[in-house]
C-alpha cells in the first residue's frame, strides 16, 4: 500500500486486512510504503506490527504513488503481489476473491473493478468525477479492453512483475495500467467491488496528476506501438504546422510583401514544428544540442519537400490516371514526403542512441 498522510485510515484498514487474512487462511505480509508523511505513520505502524504481519518502508528521496508501489513490490518475497489504496476506498474483504482468482483461474492479472456487473461507486460521486473517470477509461482503450483499467486494487504474479521490472517507468498514479501493458497480461479477470469514498484525509488526485496521466499514456503508446506511435505524433504536429503557417502568413501580409511573407511564414511553421517534435514526439532527445538538431531538422524538411515534389511530378507525368487528378497526386506526395522526413528525424536528427533519456 502506497501511503502519504493516511495514518487515520491505516489505523482502521490494517486490522481489517489482518482479520481477512486470518479468516481465509492466507499467509501474507502487508507492506506499507510511505514518503515521510508527517502524520506519525511510523509510530502507528510500529504499534500495528505487534498484531499484524506489517512491514514499513520509508522512502527519503523519491515521491509518487507508482514508484512507491514498485518499491513495495521490490521488497516483497511472495509469489503473488496485491496492491490496494490506503484510504479505505477498496474493501479488504475482497482480498480473498482476488487472490484465489489469480491463483486458481490461470489469470495473469486480477482487478477489483468498479465497472463490471456487481461493481459500484460511492453515492457521493458527482457527475464530474464520474465523467472524468469515464474519459480516463476511454483513453486507455488502445492498451486494454478491461472495464476498469484505472483501478488501484489489483493482483499479479511476482514473476510477471520481475520479467518486466527493467522496463517499468510509470509517471503519475496509474501503475495498474503500466503493469498490464508492460507485463503483457492477456488473461485479465475483473472482480466486482464497491468503491467507497474516503472519510479521512484528502484525495491525491490533482490537475498535475491528470497531466501526468497524459504523459503516462504517451509513454505506453510509444512502448506498445513503437514507430507507429512516433509517426502519429509526427503527423499531428505536421498538420498543426499548416495552421501555424496560415495564421502567420495572414498576419505577415500586413507588413511584408507576398514572397517575403510566404518565406517567413514557412520558416515560422517549420520552427514551431521542430520545437514540438523535439519536446513531444521525440522527447527522449530534448537534451541534445539544439542547434545541431535544428539544422538537421531543416535539412530533413527540405529533403522531404523534394521527395514530395518529385512524387507528385512523377505520378502526374507517368501515370495516366493522375494526369487530371493533380490534387490526389499531391496528397500522395505529401504522405511520401512526410514519411521520408519522419525517417530522417527518427533515426538521424533525433537519434535515440545519441542522447541520454
Amino acid at each position: 500500500m502506497p501511503t502519504y498522510c493516511e495514518a487515520e485510515n491505516l489505523a482502521n484498514l490494517i486490522p481489517r486486512i489482518t482479520q481477512v487474512l486470518n479468516d481465509s487462511a492466507i499467509s501474507a505480509e502487508i507492506i506499507v510504503v510511505h514518503d515521510q508523511s508527517p502524520d506519525g505513520i511510523a509510530d502507528l505502524c510500529q504499534t500495528l506490527s505487534q498484531s499484524s504481519p506489517l512491514h514499513l518502508i520509508t522512502r527519503e528521496n523519491e515521491r509518487g504513488l507508482s514508484t512507491a508501489v514498485i518499491a513495495g513490490m521490490d521488497a516483497a518475497s511472495a509469489e503473488i503481489l496485491m496492491v490496494m489504496d490506503a484510504d479505505l476506498s477498496h474493501p479488504p474483504e475482497t482480498i480473498p476473491e482476488l487472490y484465489f482468482a489469480l491463483k486458481n483461474q490461470q489469470a495473469d492479472f486480477v482487478i477489483g473493478s468498479r465497472y463490471v456487473n456487481g461493481g459500484s461507486t460511492d453515492e457521493t460521486w458527482g457527475w464530474f468525477r464520474k465523467f472524468n473517470s469515464k474519459i480516463a477509461t476511454w483513453m486507455a482503450r488502445p492498451f486494454t479492453t478491461v472495464k476498469d483499467p484505472m483501478a488501484g486494487f489489483f493482483a499479479l504474479h511476482r514473476q510477471d512483475f520481475l520479467n518486466a521490472r527493467e522496463i517499468l517507468n510509470p509517471v503519475g498514479y496509474k501503475i495498474g495500467l503500466e503493469l498490464m501493458v508492460k507485463c503483457r497480461c492477456r488473461n485479465i479477470i475483473e472482480i466486482p467491488i464497491h468503491f467507497t469514498d474516503r472519510t479521512q484525509g484528502s484525495s491525491k488526485l490533482s490537475f498535475k496528476e491528470q497531466i501526468n496521466y497524459l504523459k503516462h499514456l504517451k509513454r505506453l503508446f510509444e512502448f506498445k506501438y513503437r514507430n507507429y506511435a512516433y509517426f502519429a505524433q509526427f503527423a499531428v504536429i505536421g498538420c498543426s504546422g499548416v495552421v501555424v503557417n496560415l495564421m502567420a502568413l495572414s498576419l505577415l501580409l500586413n507588413w511584408l510583401n507576398r514572397p517575403v511573407a510566404i518565406a517567413v511564414a514557412i520558416w515560422i511553421s517549420m520552427s514551431t514544428n521542430f520545437l514540438l517534435n523535439r519536446n513531444i514526439t521525440f522527447s527522449y532527445a530534448r537534451y541534445a544540442p539544439i542547434l545541431k538538431q535544428y539544422l538537421g531538422y531543416c535539412s530533413s524538411c527540405l529533403l522531404g519537400a523534394f521527395f514530395n515534389w518529385l512524387t507528385t511530378m512523377v505520378l502526374c507525368s507517368s501515370i495516366t490516371y493522375f494526369e487530371k487528378r493533380t490534387l490526389l497526386a499531391a496528397l500522395i506526395g505529401i504522405v511520401v514526403g512526410m514519411t521520408f522526413n519522419f525517417i530522417l528525424c527518427r533515426y538521424f536528427v533525433f537519434s535515440k542512441h545519441k542522447t541520454a533519456s
